[in-house]
């Protein structure tokens, strides 16, 4: 079960997401649902399409049974099945 303890150890496909600090402002408060995820990279379902963000470069919140979780994306930088599993 995710929480907000474990959440870096779990698959973020399928969940909401909203980028809450980026190198690009341009990006800052983009949201969507998670649809797909390589070791560097979210593929976020939008308002607007499929975008591909880097996770390394931004800030990522999270809500978990109504409480909210910012992860650093360099902290998750990780091949998915690698992370799963492991702390990061």
């Amino acid at each position: 079960m995710i929480t907000v303890d474990n959440i870096t150890s779990h698959e973020f496909i399928g969940l909401h997401t909203e980028i809450t600090q980026s190198s690009n402002s341009q990006i800052i408060g983009l949201n969507g649902i998670i649809v797909d995820e390589t070791k560097s990279m979210f593929r976020i379902k939008t308002k607007n399409g499929i975008k591909s963000i880097a996770k390394s470069k931004n800030s990522w919140k999270f809500s978990i049974k109504n409480q909210d979780i910012v992860i650093d994306g360099s902290k998750i930088t990780k091949r998915p099945f690698d992370r799963i599993g492991s702390k990061a």
